[in-house]
């Protein structure tokens, strides 16, 4: 028998007090807030982070885990815990206002007001501000030490004033000293440094345990070692001394003392220091004119006790690629020791033509069928082509360069530690025009050992996975998946071998329903010493040896066989291995109630005992944004449901606290309920979804109803949903609130039948609803977004069942769009009807019957339900062309069909302005058609072109 399954929650519940409450409207979304970045102090006795509003000034909230103290910061945010734990560094955003009028006056970005540099002891009151922040940073292992980069406001220059109670000769000395002090050298400058008043930027540093304070004028850029033990910087001076050049300067934080690496240059790019700072490197450009076409910019080397930095490499350099130089655009650091220096080359580019002018320049793109990537996609991509570059390695023990990358080999990467010995190299050329009907190539995967040059051959034309993070850490192991073999290999320097054949569950998408190989579920990890590699399945964990000697080994056991999911939370974002003798933390999630829960891994056996299952055991709980302190046992978190915000917790001492109260605003509203609800479909399968409902529910009354949907959202079943402007979605919570049921149900698809595939799902998730009395069956809508809003489209061509539609972004015509672009990414958009979301399974010329049998607008006669559409002009995903010939077509056949096209909008709507318009318009279109409201001129009479700006038709 069919029946509502209603959560029984007790213990901890995530219920609400039912209460006569007013429902929500579009005034409260600006001031509705939320979490944002959480950190713990590394003794884990201090937690800062954010409470933000959707439009607004958020805070920043510094506060002692036990709740002895706490300190709310307005506008704070981006902020740092010191490593010794006892100062907090942060910067603090101009007020909303302020902002916004300045946009309003279109005021230049170097006009805007500027946010505050800002340290804070903590425990204690005294923010110390420091205006004009451009940039801030700290050492990577955070230290005492920190530098924020301010912008010099104009100097207001007192005019000397004659004052005639002083005789003429004071008048002079007064005037002199003025003189003096304007020139005067300042702390940090250097003899031959002048303050330059109101153009350059100072550079403050900061010691947050002494509180001394120095500042450096005129830098540019700057940059310090991991540990902090040093500070490299640009000065760059523009005053009309043109002898007076730009400089590299090393500070040495402990001892205050200044070293000049380089004087003299035009740019300065990509400061780098090893991690014990003793090595330096840097690129400058030295020689071109100020008008040059083409700068040509040269590697220099600095090593602790050289006088100077001196050239490492240019174009002359030995094994320097003929016809390139060394790229200013690439990424640059030393390897684990300092031993190894990883750049970029790139080809010289031809200087710009300049003897044509614009007029008679003929703006075209090629199309050739011999490119690797279609016209559309180059062109989305041109500017990080034009600053691709490729890996290379200096190697100072061998005192020569190494070029490992190429234009063949595209990606490479380095086996973290290795100390920049080994990396994989992983290319796709020659096989890339098979992306436009595969989604993806075939990939070619090399090992390359600098020792020795070699490049050896690990896999050709692979059919699968690999990612830089699936390979052994030391670069003994390269890993990948085999979606052919579905199967997980290494290889070890000699041989290749599968390394999972002996796990008998699948390590891949058990519920796949696109017509392609599943993917894999992923790794967790590798072992420390490179012992194993930690692999999942759909539910548990799984320990594989490399060496294939050993048999696997379920270390979570029990997850299959009570449907549980266990997945790592990494907590050290420095963590380079998995330590089995860690707590390694788990989440757990339970995929028939929702439920979730933390647990600990530790010697490769399960714990539920260190986090108290009665707190965290399948709990009725959404968890997210796990943080632990790096020098104690103290976690932090945010816990939610529906009816309660994320509020961040923090556990320690086995005992969990509550730190913050976001939306009190929240218990003034009538909000909802969530719950599983389970039906059987009209092809006698199990369905899942959420039912949503007010919290001031009536089993007398009779309800509209509104299904949404999108995949398999069932999942959510203890995710909050704030109420907030849409970008094109429902907005679930503010529907309710406002006397709705919503119902989300979960489909699976049939290959080739995506459209009888929805219906079979949402259409009897809708009639088993129209079972209970509460139900109003005469006022059902829907309501999809992208993949949903074709399915909206699709489904009012099949049935009179509902009273109204709404379709965001859909396709109307798969033979159109099948060839069409993905304008945002420039990619053809064949792939996605023959291997992904639209799933055909098959070519238009192969089965042309699918595409029609899954298109509406071959089937718009059916239509009886009226239907809104959006389609906007800049959608980079969906052509909004798709939209019009959906509403042209409904407009021929005399359907009532309304169209938004939100001028240079996206997919999703971006603009806060246009997602607070959606959101009325949607709420008055199902009010009036699903609650009998009177509706909107937009809706009876439309807007005019010649009233665009002027009207906007939201009136009765």
């Amino acid at each position: 028998m069919k029946k509502l399954v209603l959560l029984v929650l007790t213990g901890l519940t995530c219920s609400g007090i039912i209460a006569q409450k007013k429902p929500l409207d579009g005034t409260v979304y600006d001031q509705w807030q939320s979490i944002g970045k959480t950190i713990l102090s590394n003794n884990g006795k201090w937690i800062v982070y954010n409470i933000n509003v959707q439009e607004g000034d958020d805070s920043l909230v510094v506060q002692a885990t036990d709740q002895s103290w706490k300190k709310v910061i307005p506008r704070g945010y981006d902020a740092r815990i010191t490593g010794d734990s006892r100062t907090v560094v942060f910067s603090i955003k101009a007020q909303f206002k302020e902002l916004r009028q300045a946009r309003i006056k279109k005021k230049k970005p170097a006009d805007m007001p500027r946010d505050s540099f800002a340290l804070l002891n903590l425990g204690t009151d005294e923010v110390q501000k420091f205006p004009g922040l451009i940039s801030y940073k700290g050492p990577k292992t955070q230290n005492e030490w920190v530098a924020g980069l301010l912008k010099n406001e104009p100097a207001k220059k007192p005019a000397y004033q004659s004052d005639k109670s002083k005789d003429s000769l004071q008048q002079v000395v007064d005037s002199l000293q003025y003189v003096i002090n304007a020139l005067k050298p300042r702390d940090g400058e250097g003899k031959d440094s002048i303050t330059d008043y109101g153009k350059n930027n100072r550079l403050l540093l900061v010691n947050t345990i002494s509180g001394a304070q120095r500042y450096f004028f005129n830098v540019s850029d700057y940059a310090f070692d991991k540990k902090g033990s040093r500070l490299l910087m640009v000065q760059t001076l523009s005053l009309k001394d043109t002898s007076r050049t730009a400089r590299v300067i090393l500070y040495q934080l402990k001892t205050g003392k200044t070293d000049t690496l380089l004087r003299g240059g035009n740019d300065f790019k990509n400061l780098t220091l090893s991690d014990e700072g003793d090595r330096i490197a840097f690129l400058a450009e030295r020689d071109a004119k100020p008008k040059a076409l083409q700068r040509f910019y040269k590697l220099w080397y600095y090593r602790q006790g050289m006088d100077s930095a001196t050239v490492l490499v240019d174009t002359l350099t030995p094994n320097m690629p003929g016809g390139s130089t060394v790229s200013e655009f690439g990424k640059m650091s030393f390897s684990r020791t300092g031993r190894r220096l990883l750049f970029t080359t790139a080809p010289v580019k031809p200087p710009r033509d300049t003897t044509l002018v614009d007029i008679d320049k003929v703006n075209l793109d090629i199309w050739n069928y011999k490119d690797d990537y279609l016209q559309p996609y180059q062109l989305e991509n041109q500017k990080r082509d034009q600053q691709r570059s490729d890996l290379a390695v200096y190697d100072f023990d061998a005192s020569r360069m190494l070029q490992v990358g190429s234009r063949e080999l595209p990606n490479v990467y380095e086996a973290p530690e290795s100390d920049g010995t080994v990396f994989i190299a992983v290319t796709d050329t020659g096989r890339r025009v098979e992306s436009q009907w595969m989604g993806r190539t075939r990939k070619d995967v090399y090992k390359i050992d600098i020792r020795n040059g070699r490049y050896v051959p690990v896999v050709q034309n692979l059919e699968g996975q690999i990612a830089a993070s699936w390979c052994a850490p030391s670069g003994k192991y390269v890993l990948w998946y085999d979606s052919r073999q579905k199967n997980y290999f290494v290889f070890d320097g000699t041989m290749a071998r599968n390394i999972t054949g002996a796990i008998k569950v699948p390590l891949y998408d058990e519920e796949n329903d696109v017509p392609d190989e599943p993917a894999p579920y992923g790794i967790m990890g590798w072992t420390e010493g490179d012992r194993s590699v930690l692999i999942y399945d759909r539910y548990d964990i799984w320990m594989v040896d490399p060496r294939g000697k050993a048999l696997p080994v379920n270390l979570t056991k029990n997850g299959r066989q009570q449907q549980v999911t266990y997945r790592y939370i990494a907590t050290d974002p420095e963590e380079r291995y998995i330590r089995p003798g860690d707590k390694n933390l788990l989440h757990v999630f339970n995929n028939e109630n929702k439920k979730a829960g933390f647990a600990v891994l530790e010697n490769n056996r399960l714990d539920f005992s260190f986090f108290i299952p009665a707190l965290f055991r399948e709990q009725p709980f959404y968890f997210d944004s796990v943080t632990k302190a790096k020098d104690a046992a103290v976690y932090s978190y945010t816990r939610e449901c529906y009816t309660q915000s994320p509020d961040l917790y923090v556990f320690a001492d086995r005992k969990e606290a509550k730190l913050s109260a976001i939306n009190p605003q929240q218990n003034a509203y009538n909000w909802g309920t969530a719950q599983l609800y389970h039906w059987t479909t009209f092809s006698g399968k199990a369905a899942t979804g959420i039912l949503y409902r007010p919290e001031d529910f009536d089993s007398t009354k009779k309800y509209p109803v509104i299904l949404y949907f999108y995949e398999k959202l069932s999942d959510n079943l203890y995710r909050y949903m704030a109420p907030a402007p849409t970008p094109s979605r429902l907005n679930i919570s503010f529907f309710v609130s406002r006397g709705y049921l919503v119902l989300t149900p979960d489909i699976s698809y049939t290959i080739g039948h995506p459209a009888n595939s929805a219906y079979d799902y949402i259409v009897s998730g809708a009639k088993d609803l129209t079972r209970h009395s509460w139900v109003d069956a005469a006022r059902m809508g829907i309501q999809g977004q992208s993949w949903g809003g074709i399915q909206v489209a699709q489904l009012v061509t099949m049935t009179p069942l509902f009273a109204a539609a709404w379709a965001g972004a859909p396709v109307a015509n798969m033979t159109s769009a099948y060839g069409g672009i993905r304008w945002k990414g420039g990619v053809n958009r064949q792939f996605q009807y023959e291997k992904t979301q639209s799933r055909i399974g098959a070519t238009l010329w192969e089965k042309p019957e699918l595409y029609i049998e899954n298109s509406p607008l071959f089937h718009l006669p059916k239509v009886t339900t009226p239907l809104v559409i959006m389609a906007n002009d800049n959608d980079g995903a969906v052509p909004w062309y798709q939209g019009i010939e959906l509403f042209t077509g409904m407009r021929r056949l005399g359907k009532q069909v309304w169209m938004l096209n939100y001028n240079g909008e996206e997919h999703n709507l971006v603009q806060r302005k246009n997602r607070k318009d959606i959101s009325v318009r949607e709420q008055q279109f199902f009010d009036w058609l699903l609650k009998g409201a009177k509706p909107p001129r937009w809706l009876t009479e439309g807007v005019p072109a010649v009233d665009k700006g002027i009207r906007w038709g939201l009136e009765e």
